[in-house]
């Protein structure tokens, strides 16, 4: 079963291992297939769920309330997010707005299926609304009940500290960040988590398998495999490119005798690695297929000891991304419409 991590300094406990359905739900895969896998999920103790309005435009989050419509409510705990442009694309259907945060909770918890979420997190950061406005409106969602805690994505270090003072003021916790994060993508460490310890912030990992790179199934100057990520026109594709080089597929190979000396899977060792960061209290994993999270659970309660670890390091530090400038390119200066 999945072992479960406090989220920030707040006392909510959240699954070490989440069910993400970015991709997945309404676009990679059929519903009938999602929601047997969220069933597996749920089978297997994942306890928490993440989704956001933005994906498929809405529709992953009313697949995901449909599967888990039956479920003993206070048995989860159901992250969503807001931010990128929903619905027709207007120019108030974008941006952590006022305007957009409220119309976004209540359509995020009709199509849900919940009178509330645990976690409501701005998905990006807007340059464009005043940090006040956005801070105020996340307190009003809290006071009404709608998400018991406050997360944000891809924030960095400087607006983490200016959300976390601002939250204090306003007397509610943000609590957690949800960046990119994985042996590959460490660019975090730097000024991210070292702040985030400091402020009583965690974070939520995505892509801790670096799209699925990390799983050591793409093999370099060899096709990609039929039906991966990879080859996911609706989305997939273009954000696993840039660890399809041959040197990153090269280092990756190298992953595979350090975790039969381990006694674990290649994916099994990357989601371990990445928990074996105490400022990370859940990696986001998703499937397109049921089975496939038989193997991914078990990297909870993985110890991995100093001397695999530092094998890890050394294996792909050649190609391993760890410039902090990084963290201030990914919330666009203008909101995407």
């Amino acid at each position: 079963m999945v072992n479960h991590r406090y989220l920030g300094s707040s006392g909510l406990k959240v699954s070490e291992i989440t069910y993400g359905n970015w991709v997945t739900h309404a676009s990679q895969v059929g519903n009938d297939a999602a929601i047997k896998t969220v069933h597996r999920a749920l089978d297997l103790g994942i306890t928490s769920f993440d989704t956001a309005d933005a994906y498929a435009n809405t529709a992953a989050e009313s697949v995901l309330g449909e599967a888990l419509r039956g479920q003993r409510r206070e048995s989860l705990e159901i992250f969503t997010k807001v931010y990128w442009p929903t619905g027709p694309k207007g120019p108030n259907d974008t941006g952590l707005s006022r305007k957009h945060i409220f119309e976004s909770i209540n359509g995020s918890l009709q199509r849900l299926g919940t009178d509330y979420v645990e976690l409501y997190q701005a998905h990006r950061y807007d340059y464009e609304t005043p940090l006040e406005e956005t801070m105020q409106a996340f307190a009003d969602v809290v006071r009404q009940g709608k998400a018991l805690y406050i997360g944000v994505s891809e924030w960095t270090a400087e607006q983490l500290r200016a959300g976390a003072a601002l939250a204090k003021e306003l007397k509610f916790q943000l609590v957690s960040n949800q960046p990119q994060y994985s042996a590959l993508w460490r660019v975090i460490e730097g000024k991210v988590v070292p702040t985030s310890q400091e402020l009583g912030i965690s974070q939520i990992v995505w892509s801790p398998m670096a799209q699925g790179v990390l799983t050591g199934k793409y093999l370099p100057g060899q096709p990609v495999p039929a039906g991966s990520r990879a080859t996911d026109e609706a989305g997939g594709a273009r954000f696993i490119q840039d660890f399809l080089r041959d040197e990153v597929l090269t280092a990756v190979q190298k992953l595979k005798p350090i975790a039969e000396q381990a006694g674990i899977t290649v994916p099994q060792l990357a989601i371990a690695w990445v928990l074996h960061n105490p400022n990370v209290s859940a990696a986001l994993v998703g499937a397109s297929r049921p089975e496939q999270l038989d193997d991914t659970v078990k990297a909870s309660g993985i110890v991995l000891d100093d001397d695999t670890k530092a094998a890890i390091d050394e294996a792909l530090a050649p190609v391993a991304v760890t410039d902090v400038e990084e963290t201030y390119s990914v919330s666009p200066k203008t909101r995407v419409v």
